[in-house]
């Protein structure tokens, strides 16, 4: 008996390529400054450092934005027009990372609003910053808005606050202090921005600790304090090394008279 085996071929299926991934939404560049918004915002944030020295105070730096000068937008979008650059931005339990992939703000992409702008009056900027902002930010969910103003001629007042309720901006107090500095308190970061007299009618921005009372340490107190704590190392070391020193005296003094009145008592 002959036995055929028949060979059937079995037709194998190859699984399609995987799609591309979809290419990452991306801001574009910023404009260029006005040069009287550049300069002022360079005497109130660059030169200050206000932006750095905010971020370490706040910490949680992992999680926790403090940038500028970068557009938001509440999901991608071709073009920015109505978009907003602020001169100050924090956002907390965000991904900063995100953040400076995208070249900017997307608030579907961090799931939240930011918590926090600030615009820096300029000639400019001003009647942007005061009758378009407010509802813009209002708009997009952002629970406070400041305006610093070094004169007050550009936004009419040197200092003001806004906190979302309700949908809407209502403002927050603002008190002028003895010296003549106007503060006023920020919920969402739990510290006094003031305005503070430096020369005539000119003022700078200031972040004050509303527990200390003091100003928020910066580059130069950060420096300083570091010097101090290792003056006052070198300073606890070397007392530690004298004490040492004058207690292995003693114990050689004791242990000569021991061995002094060791050899009177055996003589």
């Amino acid at each position: 008996m002959t036995t055929t085996t028949a060979n059937t071929a079995i037709a194998v299926k190859t699984p399609p390529p995987p799609s591309p991934a979809p290419a990452r939404f991306r801001f574009p560049d910023p404009p260029e400054r006005e040069i009287d918004e550049a300069m002022t915002n360079h005497r109130q944030m660059t030169y200050t450092g206000h932006c750095h020295h905010l971020a370490r105070y706040l910490g949680n730096e992992a999680t926790t934005l403090v940038t500028a000068d970068r557009w938001i937008a509440r999901g991608p979008r071709p073009g920015t027009t109505g978009l907003r650059l602020p001169d100050l931005l924090v956002a907390f339990d965000v991904d900063p990372q995100a953040y400076h992939a995208t070249r900017g703000y997307l608030i579907t992409e961090q799931g939240k609003p930011p918590d926090f702008v600030l615009e820096i009056a300029s000639p400019s900027t001003a009647k942007v910053d005061v009758e378009e902002k407010p509802a813009d930010y209002a708009g997009l969910g952002i629970l406070e808005y400041w305006r610093f103003d070094e004169t007050g001629d550009s936004h009419g007042v040197r200092l003001a606050g806004d906190r979302l309720v309700d949908g809407g901006y209502e403002p927050i107090p603002i008190e002028e202090l003895p010296d003549g500095s106007l503060q006023g308190y920020s919920p969402v970061l739990n510290v006094y921005l003031r305005w503070e007299p430096v020369q005539g009618e000119q003022g700078m921005l200031g972040w004050y600790d509303p527990e200390t009372g003091q100003h928020i340490p910066t580059f130069d107190e950060r420096q300083e304090a570091f010097l101090r704590e290792r003056e006052d190392r070198l300073r606890a070391e070397a007392r530690a090394e004298q004490e040492r020193a004058a207690r292995l005296q003693a114990e050689a003094q004791v242990r000569e008279l021991q061995e002094q009145l060791r050899q009177q008592g055996g003589g």
